[in-house]
């Protein structure tokens, strides 16, 4: 591994992930560079297998706990708003001598327990789920079956029963562990995990029911509502609060390797929360003066970080590589991959950049979208961030941290523009009114 201190956080190795059924190991290919084409524009415009299966069933919980229904600046400054972990408004916060402890945006739901603190017996599980009734069955994986359960004190929780054949049962052991590194982890815009049980030969995992579908699926207009443009930018924030709790305000930094649009789940509220850490990491241990993980590569096809595919060197910025593959989606609606589309636009991230480079960055708004003041300014803002987290190199990536100060300076100028743009049309209307009064 190659060495350079950086830090005196004290972190544990962690093992490698098993994939679940939409994620799958990637071999080394040649990736695409989206930084050349910019720079020239740039130029002339003067502008670890211990504990496989049992992180796989912790983690993997989440890939379809959604039912499937429903009902700027220039210069982009260091938002105060972002000093802290805790972030989100909606979030209790923790003294400010804490920042450093694996408590950062707390979820109000279970009576504010902790993490992984509830205890179940699988009486309670059967009863919830009535039985594991098809009638609450909300998900199906390579892993498992999800089923939406109700529990005694109302909460509703997304249960997820690992398939038997799954599991040596020589991994009891490893399972726990696995469990008890999860129950750290508590973040308003992440998944919260409740509990686990094993009985006789059942695995299940309790976490926290997200009613309102997947990033994807209202993209791809399921659920009806278009997301607007402040909407996505509210997510998008969400994303890059969870990914820097994960990668700097956890005991042990977290690198998740699954950033992407169906693995947010969004609230009543659209508000984003991160799920499925069935292929998380544990960060290098830079105390001992190591800078990457040396791991198989894991991952979604479109989402993966050219260099970690390359070198098999892990790190915090492969997921901010994967962020700004996500914060294209979000701009154009599209996915990852359009095998459908003609070549040059197949790759999503390439065609979006290449675009932007030549100055028609409006062109890869999503048509979706209703063109408003401040909609092309911000849409221009967000790719030079998606831009800069796509960059072949980890080195020329920003932080996650960074991505979220620059996310909210983008909202800032966008809802100020937006709110002058309104104020002026209630004025017009108030004159035209006056006029015909007259």
């Amino acid at each position: 591994m190659t060495s350079s201190s950086t830090s005196s956080r004290s972190r544990n190795p962690s093992s490698g992930l098993q994939s679940t059924p939409d994620r799958f190991a990637y071999s080394p290919s040649p990736a695409p560079s989206y930084t050349d084409s910019y720079a020239s524009r740039k130029s002339g415009s003067g502008r670890n297998p211990v504990t496989v299966v049992a992180r796989s069933i912790a983690g993997a919980f989440v890939s379809c706990f959604t039912p499937p229904e429903t009902d700027g600046s220039k210069s982009f400054g260091v938002s105060d708003e972002f000093k802290a972990p805790s972030v989100a408004s909606e979030g209790s916060r923790r003294n400010s001598e804490n920042i450093g402890s694996n408590r950062g945006i707390y979820s109000n739901s279970t009576n504010e327990r902790g993490p992984g603190s509830m205890k179940f017996t699988i009486e309670e599980i059967y009863k919830a789920t009535r039985n594991f009734s098809p009638a609450f069955k909300v998900g199906q994986g390579g892993f498992g079956t999800v089923y939406k359960g109700r529990l005694d004190d109302g909460t509703f929780v997304a249960i997820k029963r690992a398939k038997k054949s799954v599991y040596d049962k020589h991994l009891g052991v490893e399972f726990q562990s696995e469990i008890r590194t999860l129950a750290q982890v508590e973040h308003l815009n992440l998944v919260k995990f409740y509990g686990f049980l094993e009985h006789g030969d059942e695995r299940i995992v309790v976490v926290e029911y997200v009613p309102n579908g997947t990033l994807r699926e209202h993209l791809d207009g399921v659920h009806g509502k278009v997301l607007d443009l402040a909407s996505r930018l509210d997510i998008a924030i969400d994303v890059a609060h969870a990914i820097t709790y994960l990668h700097m305000y956890t005991d042990h930094p977290i690198i998740h390797r699954d950033i992407k649009s169906s693995n947010i789940l969004l609230t009543e509220k659209f508000r984003g929360k991160v799920a499925d850490f069935g292929f998380a990491r544990l960060a290098a241990d830079v105390e001992s003066g190591a800078t990457h993980v040396s791991t198989q590569v894991k991952g979604t096809a479109g989402y993966l970080d050219p260099e970690y595919l390359r070198t098999y060197q892990l790190t915090e910025k492969s997921d901010v590589y994967s962020f700004g593959v996500l914060l294209v989606e979000l701009v154009t609606g599209r996915r990852p991959i359009e095998p459908k589309r003609e070549l040059r636009e197949r790759i999503t991230a390439k065609w979006a950049m290449k675009k932007f480079s030549d100055g028609n960055a409006i062109s890869v708004l999503d048509p979706k979208l209703e063109l408003i003041p401040g909609t092309s300014a911000a849409l221009e803002k967000i790719l030079e961030l998606a831009l800069q987290c796509l960059a072949p190199r980890r080195q020329s990536r920003p932080s996650m941290r960074r991505c979220g100060e620059v996310l909210w300076s983008i909202r800032k100028d966008y809802r100020e523009v937006s709110a002058l743009d309104l104020h002026s049309l209630s004025s017009n209307s108030q004159r035209s009114a006056s006029v015909r009064e007259q």
